[in-house]
């Protein structure tokens, strides 16, 4: 069927053939402009995770505010004159710009200990640094012993504090979000599904128009810290600009890297066939399965992320593969009868290859399946952009690659170079080994199998975001001040829902007289939450949280019972005390100190710290386990439950969903190629030795990354579905290539030489590309990027070693054929 194809349409029509996928690819490239890049934290979580609804229940709650953080370290004392213009004059250019809901600082928030007073004085005159003269001694021994402000909106030692942005809510994107996700829950019938493909539509609308002006209000804001760098230091920090910069390295990455990685092909390419033709023909045929690819995911609407940058990478590589394995053996066969037509020489090319290739790039979609069975969009559409990809790449090139070399005239046979023959061959090398060697490549893998294991013991599922970016970039050192000297980055919440309903508190008759005149009216119930059995459950969480290293700056109403403890000589303060605290302290600062930390209608509280996330003892998720344990002692599940929130708990979800997709379905992807391989070669011991060879590149990468120390996050968590993937490949192609020397020559030995010699070229060809081509990630701003690259040059070399080797060694030793002359 095959053979009739290509003779009676493909070779017979080759420019008309050739002409109607042109045509077709540039039509169906309209829809490569609707690509796009998204690279906000909502890539990065679980879309149906139970934790995520939760924490926007909460971040609705307790009134999350939306903000950036900047980091300013002046060059003179931060109480100085010039420090609180400079601050002054900062607030006042970020608070006209019409993002900007209010701005945060030392010279803005309410000082509470400056000097103490009693609570009813203090609601009536709360005083800042900016409405006030207050002595510079007294406003220090507040910002180094008021918990709400100590190392968290300034650093312990003065130099640094922090300016928080407040963005105005987005209420509509909040709505859309919303009623996207009520339906994508629900939608059973034709007119609600219709009701979520627009409600969807409207919500990308939405969330496009935001992102472009989000930009420019980081733009805006950028500019206004530069007029201030010369007087000082300061770098900006937040969700948004992290967002907005990862989508910039995305493109940065997508445009240098992919065209930097063409002219390396091009460079090796004439290197290794010092022809133009077999430069330009495949160049040519990769970029159009780029185009290809990259309509197919404006058609679909599979957007760009972090996790799916090196996706031009990947398909470049594939497609490049693809067209080394047919100029090779096109070369051997013009070689071997150069007498014979261009047409002969194509169809035996095409039908040679067919079959192996088939196989080849449907294991390289197994291998990618493993990503699509996982909780995370952008990795499920990972899976789905290379699954269509590869499949585009195999279509275009077996259409492409014959129609064109009929059409251009048959190739001039160069005479064989003597002296270049002689020259050092590396798969002769490998022939050699497997030949003369008996015992070193079954030690040599032995040890290597020790390497993998002990190495993938250590092992280590991390997501380090400060980890992502190189230390010179502004998003580094910015999370690294915030870090280390305003109580660290990522958020991480614990809420306490008590379960008693709000219950009055008993006071003495003294106390009763006292407030009855003045405050009468006052003693509603809120007032009366505050009881002493909650204030002293609420201090014993937050004490617990401060003790653990992992964490650095821990906000709640325990920091208010401690500073009321300071404004009532260094008594407890009762719980009329709190309610009136509660009821008449100014709206703009209680917003920033009770209304973040406490519900009462609701029974809860919240606290919130930050962990240090560039602490590299941090594991975060026994960090999880070990809160969630030692809270179970602490709080007394008669009277409360506690629940974990935020970004922290949430990418930690995301991970460990990543982490028990891939650990699960890999044995499960390496089940279906052992099933492609008894399909393909109807041999049990063949499907044995193939399965054999390519774990061994699989545990080579997890124990490299176990020895070297890099984490498991959610880039290099890929490599192993991509390791699976493109290391079958050539072992397909060497058995396939083995099988037909043996059936010629009936000697096991001959036909490892000859198939090294010959299909080991092509592997070797294929792997050094890939090697090459993924090496100019290293010059990534994105650390998850270069360490892609690297393993993936890692994991090529060692499946090209184990199938030039390792493979016909095995071969050797089993004999799955059967000899045939």
């Amino acid at each position: 069927m095959l053979k009739k194809l290509y003779q009676n349409l493909l070779l017979k029509y080759p420019l008309g053939v050739l002409s109607i996928l042109l045509i077709g690819l540039l039509s169906f490239g309209y829809y490569a402009t609707k690509l796009e890049i998204d690279a906000s934290s909502e890539t990065l979580l679980l879309e149906h995770d139970e934790d995520l609804k939760f924490s926007r229940e909460i971040d609705k709650r307790f009134q999350g505010e939306n903000f950036l953080i900047i980091t300013y370290t002046p060059q003179k004392e931060m109480f100085s004159k010039q420090s609180k213009q400079e601050i002054k004059s900062l607030s006042d250019s970020l608070e006209k710009l019409p993002l900007v809901k209010s701005v945060d600082s030392i010279l803005t928030v309410p000082l509470l200990l400056s000097p103490p007073k009693a609570i009813k004085e203090l609601v009536d005159d709360v005083q800042t640094l900016g409405n006030s003269e207050v002595e510079t001694s007294l406003v220090k021994n507040e910002f180094l012993t008021n918990p709400l402000y100590k190392g968290n909106i300034i650093s312990e030692d003065f130099k640094t504090s922090a300016i928080i942005v407040n963005l105005h809510r987005d209420h509509k994107y909040s709505q859309l979000l919303q009623q996207r996700n009520d339906l994508s829950a629900s939608a059973t019938t034709a007119t609600q599904k219709e009701a979520l493909k627009n409600i969807s539509q409207a919500f990308k609308a939405h969330r496009d128009q935001q992102r472009i002006i989000e930009q420019e209000n980081i733009e805006q804001i950028r500019a206004i810290i530069h007029q201030q760098q010369s007087n000082s230091t300061l770098f900006l920090g937040g969700v948004n600009m992290i967002a907005n910069d990862l989508v910039n390295f995305v493109k940065n990455d997508l445009f240098i890297y992919g065209s930097t990685l063409v002219l390396i092909l091009i460079v090796v390419l004439w290197l290794v066939f010092r022809r133009l033709r077999w430069v330009v023909l495949p160049i040519f045929i990769s970029i159009l399965s780029v185009l290809a690819v990259t309509s197919a995911l404006g058609f679909f609407g599979w957007e760009i992320t972090v996790i799916s940058s090196n996706f031009i990478a990947l398909q470049l590589i594939i497609t490049i593969s693809i067209v080394l394995h047919l100029i090779v053996h096109y070369n051997e066969l013009l070689n071997k009868y150069p007498k014979a037509s261009n047409q002969r020489i194509v169809l035996a090319t095409i039908l040679a290859k067919g079959t192996p290739t088939l196989f080849a790039i449907v294991t390289t979609i197994a291998g990618f399946s493993s990503l699509i069975v996982s909780n995370i969009k952008p990795v499920i559409n990972l899976g789905w952009m290379m699954s269509t990809g590869i499949a585009l790449s195999f279509i275009i090139a077996f259409i492409v690659f014959p129609t064109l070399i009929v059409i251009l005239p048959k190739l001039k046979i160069k005479p064989k170079n003597k002296a270049k023959q002689k020259r050092f061959s590396f798969t002769q090398m490998c022939s050699n080994i497997v030949q003369k060697d008996k015992k070193s490549i079954f030690i040599v893998t032995a040890i290597t199998l020790i390497f993998s294991l002990s190495g993938a013991s250590m092992l280590v599922v991390e997501n380090s975001f400060i980890n992502y970016f190189k230390q010179n970039t502004e998003i580094y050192q910015g999370m690294k001040v915030i870090d280390e000297d305003l109580g660290g980055t990522t958020p991480l919440d614990v809420i306490l829902t008590f379960k008693e309903i709000a219950s009055s508190v008993k006071i003495s008759n003294d106390e009763a007289d006292e407030f009855e005149d003045e405050f009468n009216q006052e003693a509603n119930s809120e007032q009366y939450w505050f009881t002493k059995e909650k204030m002293d459950k609420i201090l014993q969480v937050h004490n617990y949280l401060e003790t653990l290293p992992e964490i650095g700056d821990v906000q709640s109403l325990a920091s208010i019972l401690k500073i009321g403890k300071q404004l009532n000589n260094h008594q407890e303060l009762d719980g009329l005390s709190l309610g009136l605290l509660y009821t008449h302290l100014p709206q703009q600062y209680k917003k920033l100190i009770l209304s973040p930390y406490v519900s009462i209608e609701n029974n809860q509280v919240r606290f919130a710290s930050r962990i240090i996330d560039s602490n590299e003892a941090l594991r975060r998720n026994q960090l999880l386990q070990k809160i969630e344990h030692d809270l179970q002692e602490i709080v007394d599940p008669k009277t409360a439950e506690f629940r974990l929130s935020n970004l922290m708990v949430l990418y930690n979800n995301m991970l460990q969903s990543l982490f028990d997709s891939q650990i699960a379905t890999l044995g499960f992807v390496l089940l279906i190629i052992a099933s492609m391989f008894l399909l393909l070669f109807q041999s049990f011991k063949v499907a044995f030795i193939a399965i054999a060879v390519n774990i061994v590149p699989i545990g080579i990468i997890f124990g490299f990354m176990g020895w070297f120390n890099i984490p498991l996050d959610i880039m290099t968590i890929t490599i192993a579905a991509i390791a699976v993937g493109i290391g079958v490949d050539d072992t397909i192609h060497y058995i396939h290539r083995f099988k037909e020397e043996l059936s010629k020559t009936g000697d096991y030995f001959q036909s490892v030489e000859k198939s090294s010699n010959s299909i080991g070229h092509a592997m070797q060809y294929t792997s050094v590309t890939i090697m090459l081509g993924f090496s100019i990630l290293v010059l990534s701003n994105l650390i998850p990027t270069i360490y892609f690259g690297l393993l993936t040059m890692v994991v090529m070399f060692a499946a090209l070693v184990c199938d030039l080797i390792l493979l016909p060694k095995l071969l050797v030793l089993f004999k799955p054929f059967k000899k045939v002359l």
